[in-house]
């Protein structure tokens, strides 16, 4: 039996929200000028924002540094630049990641006229502090489309997945068919967000877009797809 108590939901309405004319954006923990030091993150993750920005507008250059970030775009494209000389165009299915090492300096903007860009983004810890930025993407859309938990960004070499420099880091990914059941990996520290649709988790019950449980020795809990089908993102860490 799974104990309650190690499986924290937290539903859709309770996240910070962040809204500007050209963004609406939702946080997981605290950000930016959002603040409780109760509620900074889980294992190594520190950052879970599900963003919504309108056509045409985006993040303007800004720094990061020693951070491992990871974009995950469910609708629409995202248009990548960085101090590197990186270029990327993310749309749906594609992993991206960019280590912000010693630091860099990036944009992301909508590049469509038309269309809005609704994307989660997500940051973790490094392993080793002080490394030499990096990037990169990969298109996992076949993986995906086979079903079950993919691997999106993996510190433990995961085929088909990209890479992080974080050892006790992995990003799951899941386009779940209605109905369909697959169990959570078995981690000290596991964060689960419907991204898309609704969702079953024992030990919890319905979960619904926009909402997350965070997992705390919790073991290999069955989620089961709603009947629309979901989509998921879990981090296992340490």
């Amino acid at each position: 039996m799974i104990s309650a108590s190690t499986i924290d939901v937290r539903r859709a309405e309770q996240r910070f929200h962040t809204r500007a004319g050209w963004l609406d954006s939702r946080h997981s923990f605290s950000f930016g000028g959002h603040w409780d030091p109760a509620n900074t993150g889980h294992g190594l993750l520190l950052v879970s924002n599900d963003d919504r920005v309108r056509a045409g507008t985006g993040f303007s250059t800004h720094p990061h540094q020693d951070m491992e970030i990871v974009t995950w775009v469910l609708s629409g494209s995202l248009e990548h630049k960085d101090s590197q000389g990186n270029r990327g165009l993310i749309y749906p299915g594609l992993a991206q990641r960019m280590s912000a090492g010693t630091g860099i300096r990036h944009s992301e903007m909508n590049p469509s006229g038309a269309e809005d860009v609704h994307f989660v983004q997500m940051w973790v810890l490094p392993d080793t502090a002080s490394v030499n930025p990096g990037y990169q993407q990969l298109d996992i859309n076949a993986e995906l489309d086979r079903g079950g938990l993919v691997p999106v960004a993996s510190g433990q070499g995961h085929d088909a997945a990209i890479s992080l420099r974080q050892r006790d880091a992995v990003l799951w990914g899941g386009r779940l068919r209605p109905g369909e059941v697959v169990e959570l990996p078995d981690a000290p520290h596991a964060h689960l967000f419907v991204a898309v649709g609704a969702a079953d988790l024992e030990g919890a019950g319905r979960l619904g877009e926009g909402d997350a449980a965070r997992l705390t020795g919790a073991g290999s809990p069955r989620l089961a797809a709603g009947p629309d089908g979901t989509e998921v993102l879990v981090w296992a860490t340490g």
